[in-house]
């Protein structure tokens, strides 16, 4: 209360050492931040307010203040991190009684809100979520967060999850829950994935299974996954006729920008029409990434996921990559999260905190339980019958012998400079425009540069040397 009660007078004295005039302050003591709403005096505007962010912050000696709007009220937020935050327990938030209650489809339990409200969301309305943040600020955790809140909601025949896992080591406490809650092709030795060219094909599988899965809703007539399941559940389809009970599928990749940089289109591509088409068929896409930049999340990405979650950035350019507005740069991290859902203002969150310890608990006590033989099995997906020669592959751009001599140089080059011009190959290499051009167009089809975007640059798509090398040396195999 003394803290509340000091930083209500600074507050006061802080505006109106700057000629702002205010009726009245309030307060809402959340987890880790407390919520000032200002009513200011008739004919103070907020922007007055809105340009002393960084001067109410020096008044207040604290870190993490935001100023926000409030929508439907004629308050003024002002956002002010707590001396001593507290930590919000999965087990509290799984307990709330809005969770417990909730009728959503797909319902994640994230965390708390400033006002200690549990933020709950229905993961099949979202319907991708993008989440990003520097490294060490919580996405981990936030991962696992939503893992547990749709364990502790779906029976294993209504849900399967893909996990693809880069890293090697953050999704494998899910191993234990294979036969129950996981996806993965046929040949696969393990459900979680860890190599990226069995990332291509699990994804390509998976638009499989979304072409095969809209021609059973045509054939039963309904719209979506969920009228679909309802009509089966009352016997008005035959499984005779390939009609089955189509489980939820939520894919999380955890560190998108690691694929990307190994394995460029074949993996946009597909993740691409996944998120334009599979809402109707219940396939959820969760992508992390710890480096917010604009050639990870690209337009085409952003368009398709307007869910997101940001947790705390070093910058305002990169909170604006991924709420599309500053704010992340204020956060005060460990879990400290803005979500938007595209349509509103975004929530401040405090990220609900699970250990490792405790998911492993909780995936042993699931294996623990009766399951299926084996794992969710997707279409299976053979390259060289699809019309593709895997990833490697297709990012050669055909076989060698078609490739220019100067093709991986200028490659060295453009990733070097990080400037996608074709000016730039004619300049360096000392060649003309139509070799230069080819070599460009070479660069495209194996996935190190973007396509053409008229007058400006190429978007480079490999952001170092050592992940270069690795494209070259796959391409040359």
């Amino acid at each position: 209360m003394e803290e509340l009660r000091n930083n209500n007078q600074r507050i006061i004295q802080a505006l109106k050492s700057y000629k702002i005039a205010v009726n009245k302050v309030s307060a809402k003591v959340g987890p880790t931040v407390t919520l000032f709403e200002v009513v200011p005096a008739p004919g103070v505007k907020v922007s007055q307010i809105k340009s002393r962010e960084e001067d109410i912050a020096r008044e207040l000696a604290a870190i993490g203040v935001r100023v926000v709007f409030l929508p439907g009220s004629n308050a003024i937020g002002i956002e002010v991190a707590n001396a001593k935050p507290s930590t919000v327990s999965m087990k509290s938030v799984l307990e709330d009684v809005k969770f417990r209650e909730t009728r959503m489809e797909l319902p994640v339990a994230i965390g708390r809100t400033i006002s200690n409200e549990a933020m709950i969301f229905d993961l099949a309305k979202m319907p991708h979520l993008l989440v990003a943040g520097a490294t060490g600020q919580g996405k981990s955790v936030g991962l696992n967060a939503l893992i547990t809140s749709l364990l502790y909601k779906k029976h294993p025949s209504e849900l399967k999850f893909v996990l693809v896992d880069p890293k090697k080591v953050e999704l494998s406490l899910y191993s234990p829950i294979e036969n129950h809650y996981l996806a993965k092709l046929p040949e696969a030795e393990e459900a979680i994935i860890t190599d990226t060219d069995r990332v291509v094909y699990t994804l390509k599988s998976l638009c499989k299974l979304m072409d095969r899965r809209y021609d059973l809703l045509k054939a039963a007539r309904v719209r979506n996954i969920k009228e679909y399941n309802e009509k089966f559940l009352s016997r008005q389809l035959n499984p005779q006729k390939g009609h089955d009970f189509m489980p939820y599928i939520v894919v999380i990749i955890d560190e998108f920008s690691d694929l990307l940089m190994t394995a460029g289109k074949d993996v946009e591509d597909p993740i691409t029409r996944l998120a334009q088409l599979a809402r109707a068929i219940g396939i959820h896409l969760v992508i992390a990434t710890q480096r917010p930049t604009t050639n990870i999340i690209t337009g085409t990405i952003k368009a398709n996921f307007p869910a997101r979650i940001a947790f705390k950035v070093m910058t305002g350019i990169d909170s604006k990559t991924i709420l599309d507005q500053t704010g992340a740069n204020r956060l005060i991290g460990r879990g400290d999260m803005l979500l938007s859902t595209g349509s509103t203002e975004p929530v401040r969150v405090q990220c609900a905190f699970i250990d490792t310890p405790e998911v492993a608990r909780l995936t042993e006590f699931v294996h623990g339980q009766p399951g299926f033989g084996t794992a969710y099995l997707l279409p299976d997906y053979n390259p060289e019958l699809e019309g593709g020669g895997g990833a490697a592959q297709s990012r050669s751009g055909g076989k060698g012998s078609d490739r220019d001599e100067l093709f991986e140089e200028a490659a060295r080059l453009i990733v070097r400079e990080q400037l996608g011009s074709t000016s730039l190959i004619q300049r360096k290499l000392n060649v003309g425009f139509p070799k230069a051009g080819r070599l460009m167009d070479q660069l495209e089809e194996a996935g190190i540069v973007g396509p053409s975007e008229g007058s400006k640059p190429r978007q480079v798509r490999v952001s170092s040397m050592e992940a270069l090398e690795r494209i070259l040396g796959l391409i040359t195999q």
